[in-house]
């Protein structure tokens, strides 16, 4: 089951207490590529988050989206600093004592004292957290891979069909060695007897240089691999997943093949199937940098 590259996905959690929001979608990359954007207070799930996504994705650029609203309790706690409110109390009387001021010192007095009240932000418990958050984001994560899949079995059909094209190719240029042969041999014999006048020439002589000739344009071990590769490729694509960056190496092997056929043709068929078949390997390996 092969999957592509490209996915969204989202899912959504609401109570009394919270709402929670996950949001995935992906493009082409080379390698995972995971950008997490999240609040910092849940800063410190990162790592659980990257972890519990590279059980669902191998390669990707991923963007991750987490939001969390908690309608339950505020960030912060307010903090009475009973000591310092104390020691205010005890200058403000010594002073008034001290000056002959009136003692007329009030509660709004100290309230309004550096420090005296302060807001403290309130520690949020990383487990109970994760447990709220993670069956949202695995939530979202199992609709990313749908679309993943869902792609992937269209690109699948489509290479699958090149797949088909780019083997009949090859048969046809297995096709056409034996002719170019026989095509090269009239033409040497024909060759031979205008400058020669002579009917009564050695086969074997013919014969020799047709051996070498065809030793020469020879693309049998060419185009056995290229098939062999096809089937591999095919093999693949049908039982296996994130498989892409093998079958990428695949492609650029049976370019090298391609390229092959073309640099020992002799013959202009040949060299047009042998073109034809570079343009559609180069579509396969498109296609292919679509797959994870």
């Amino acid at each position: 089951m092969v999957k592509s590259m490209t996915g969204f996905g989202r899912a959504e959690a609401v109570t009394s207490s919270h709402r929670i929001s996950a949001e995935l979608k992906s493009v082409n990359h080379r390698y995972l590529d995971l950008s997490i954007k999240m609040p910092r207070k849940l800063g410190f799930l990162e790592g659980q988050v990257r972890s519990l996504i590279k059980e669902y994705a191998e390669r990707g650029k991923i963007d991750v989206y987490i939001i969390y609203e908690d309608y339950s309790a505020s960030d912060a706690a307010l903090k009475c600093n009973q000591k310092l409110a104390a020691s205010y109390l005890h200058y403000l009387r010594k002073m008034s004592s001290e000056f002959g001021l009136t003692d007329d010192i009030r509660t709004s007095t100290l309230i309004r004292l550096p420090e005296v009240f302060s807001m403290e932000e309130q520690s949020l418990d990383e487990e109970e957290l994760w447990e709220e958050i993670a069956p949202v984001l695995r939530s979202a994560c199992d609709k990313f891979v749908e679309t993943r899949v869902r792609e992937g079995g269209h690109l699948c059909s489509d290479l699958l069909e090149k797949l088909d094209g780019l083997k009949k190719k090859v048969i046809k240029v297995q096709e056409r060695s034996p002719i170019v042969l026989d095509l090269y041999r009239e033409k040497i014999e024909g060759k031979v007897k205008e400058l020669l006048s002579d009917t009564s020439i050695e086969d074997a002589r013919i014969a020799a240089e047709v051996v070498l000739f065809a030793d020469k344009i020879c693309n049998d071990e060419e185009t056995v691999r290229l098939l062999s590769h096809i089937e591999g490729m095919r093999k693949m694509l049908l039982e296996k997943e994130g498989i892409g960056r093998k079958l990428d190496f695949m492609a650029q092997e049976m370019n090298r093949e391609a390229n092959t056929i073309l640099s020992k043709s002799a013959d202009l068929e040949v060299s047009e199937l042998a073109i034809d078949l570079k343009t559609e390997i180069e579509k396969i390996r498109e296609q292919i940098q679509n797959l994870e």
